[in-house]
Order: structure tokens, then sequence, then C-alpha cells
């Protein structure tokens, strides 16, 4: 067991060994104690989540880590301060210290499909219909999820219309080849980035049948050199073609985020999107209400132009959670035609902190699933001799 034990990363030993002054029943109330703080982006107790390690309690001083499965940087602060105020009301307890840090693994994926090398798991953005927000969607996403302390990547799968590599102000770069066989993603503002805009003219048409297309896809995935990924968030075309069957029936996708507005028409071809991904097997990690609200420049006034309730009543009629809801703001246009999306040009803004909470959540979905082990497992040849 104790081999098992190593390779599931799991601690063998008891939290009290190394620490014979302290009684188990004084560990006890300090793992009740944090029984009953709740993990604001879990909606779960540390101590149920399994959150907390080498908790140990000497001379009145008490410390821990607290390792989330999802990356949350911007909420370190807060959750340290969450614990240290709850265990330092206790008796006895003269100082509290936390070591707060996120833990990303890879996660299993549906079909038994095999990881992709230098990824531990894919987040396909899609849309069933354009002119949705779906790209700006992806775009900050990816920079939210960096900002968040993970390592992300982001594969623009629009071959014949890609914008990626305008959106992230990477529009004049071109990838690099090593060894003539692998392209390095073009990396800026903490993301790696690839995109078929880099590798043609930005005026040529893509005029290529369906085989052509996939081809093109899966060979930019498989090519592309991506480096030791936490997530690869992968902005689909809109439908339900052939690129979004490709990637659900050869890629390992953890899992997918639904972008739709709140008018009638969006949602209706939304359902379709979500549908196609529930056929395939792939898991719907969520649904994002994009331009949900109009606010205005001038005097601030909000108002729904495009309906309003169509992202809560989607999530409930298919079981699934709105992940947040995003206003349409000019900031969010103006930032992205700028090459520099609204998480890398104003961090600390309300819209920003929007998308970081969207991230989060769409991470936490992905925690949530079972754990892929088989990397960790030797391969195993038997042959008679």
């Amino acid at each position: 067991m104790k081999f098992i034990d190593r390779l599931l990363g799991r601690d063998a030993a008891a939290p009290s060994q190394g620490n014979p002054a302290v009684s188990e029943s004084q560990l006890d109330l300090l793992r009740q104690t944090l029984a009953t703080l709740i993990d604001p982006d879990t909606g779960k107790d540390y101590i149920a989540a399994k959150c907390v390690k080498n908790l140990q309690w000497q001379d009145g001083a008490v410390s821990l880590d607290l390792v989330l499965g999802y990356p949350a940087q911007s909420q370190f602060a807060a959750r340290q301060a969450q614990i240290v105020s709850a265990l330092s009301a206790l008796d006895g307890v003269s100082s509290v210290a936390v070591n707060v840090s996120s833990q990303i693994t890879a996660h299993s994926v549906a079909r038994g499909l095999p990881l992709q090398n230098g990824i531990k798991n894919i987040i396909a953005v899609a849309s069933g219909k354009g002119g949705v927000g779906k790209s700006t969607t992806s775009v900050n996403l990816a920079l939210a999820l960096a900002a968040e302390g993970a390592r992300v990547g982001l594969l623009d799968a629009d071959i014949y219309g890609p914008s990626l590599p305008t959106m992230m102000g990477v529009a004049e770069q071109q990838p690099e080849t090593s060894d003539n066989k692998y392209i390095k993603p073009i990396e800026h503002y903490g993301v790696q980035v690839m995109s078929i805009g880099f590798l043609i003219d930005p005026e040529q048409p893509m005029v290529w049948r369906g085989p052509m297309v996939t081809q093109a896809l899966t060979q930019l995935l498989n090519d592309t050199k991506w480096d030791n990924l936490d997530y690869l968030v992968i902005d689909l075309p809109p439908g339900t073609g052939d690129i979004q069957l490709t990637l659900s029936q050869k890629v390992p996708v953890t899992g997918a985020v639904i972008v739709t507005t709140p008018q009638d028409i969006a949602l209706l071809d939304a359902r379709k999107g979500l549908k196609m991904f529930e056929k395939v097997g792939v898991p719907i990690l969520g649904i994002v209400e994009n331009m949900s609200m109009h606010v205005c420049s001038n005097c601030g006034h909000i108002e729904p132009i495009f309906g309003e309730g169509g992202g809560d009543k989607m999530s409930q009629e298919y079981g699934t959670e709105l992940l947040g809801k995003l206003p349409l703001d000019l900031s969010i246009r103006l930032n992205a035609d700028a090459g520099k999306p609204t998480v890398a040009a104003e961090p600390e803004a309300e819209i920003a902190g929007l998308y970081k909470a969207i991230a989060r959540k769409v991470a936490v979905k992905i925690a949530a699933k079972s754990q892929d082990f088989s990397s960790k497992f030797p391969k195993i040849v038997i042959q008679n001799t």
C-alpha cells in the first residue's frame, strides 16, 4: 500500500507524527474548526475537500498547508486570513501559519483517450452561432487562468477565420520550429498561443473542404510543442460541424464551456452545441452568458438589451451551471481590438474580476472530476522467453 500511496500522492504519515507533545484530541479540534470553514469557490469545507496537509500544533503554534486543486492566486490572501482568524480564536493557540498553494492535476476524459503530451486538461469553448463573443471569452478565460497561477495554452481552432493572433497582440509574430518537426507556440501575457493565422497570409482565404480543415487542426494540436500546460483552452468555430466532431472524438477534451447571449435565437443555437457535446460524451463544464446587459459608457445605466434570464433558464433546463454573466461593455471590444484583452489590460477592473471568477469555476469543475493516473504507472510489457 505504501507504493500505491506514493503513486497517488497520499500522505501516509499521520498528522501527529513528529509532534508527540500534541494529543490527537487537540488535532481533532483543529480539524473540526477547519470543517466549519467553507471555500467560497467550491462550496465545500476544507476538510471534506481534502485540502489540508501537514497539520501541526506545537507549543501553541499551529501550521498547515492549504493545497487547492484549482488556480486561485488572487484568493490566496483571503483564504489564509479566513483560516488564521478561525484557528487563532481557539484556546491554547498563540500563532497560526498557513501556506496556501494550488496543485493542478490531469483529469480523466470520456472515451478513455490518452492524454495529450504536455497538456493536463483541455477546455473547449464553443457556441452554436457566431457573434456571441466566444473568441473574446476564450482569450480572457485563458488569461484569467494564467493570472490565477496556472500554466495555460490557447489554440485557435477557427481555421477559416483565425482571430486570436490579433486579439492577443501577436499577429506580426511567427512561431519557430524545433528540429523541423515541432512548432513552438508564441508566448504572450504568460499564455502559449497557436493559430493557423501565424502560418498563412492574413489576406489569404482558407478555401478548404472539411477533411483538410480537420487535418490542419489535428496537426496544429499535435505538432505544437506545448510546454507543461495545466490547461489548454481551444477556441472552436461556431456551429456543430467537422471540427467540433473531430475534436470531441479524437482529442482528450476534459470538458466544454458553452458561450451564449440572452436572446432567444442565440439560446436555440447554444442548445444544439450543448447537445452535440452530450451525445459524444464530452462533459459540459457550464454556460457563460455574454452581453448579459449593456453598460452605458456615459452614465453607467444598465439595460438588458438582448433580453434576460436566458442563461439561467438554459442551465436549469440541462442541469448544468451558469458560470457567469458578462456585460456588453465598450472596453471589452476596444481592448480585444487593440491586442490587449481586458484581463491583461485592466487586471484589477471589475470585468477582469468577472472573468477570473468564471475561470475559477471552470477549474473547480475540472478539479472535481476523476484524476488520471496513467502517466504515473510504468508500462508493463510481457514477453515470452
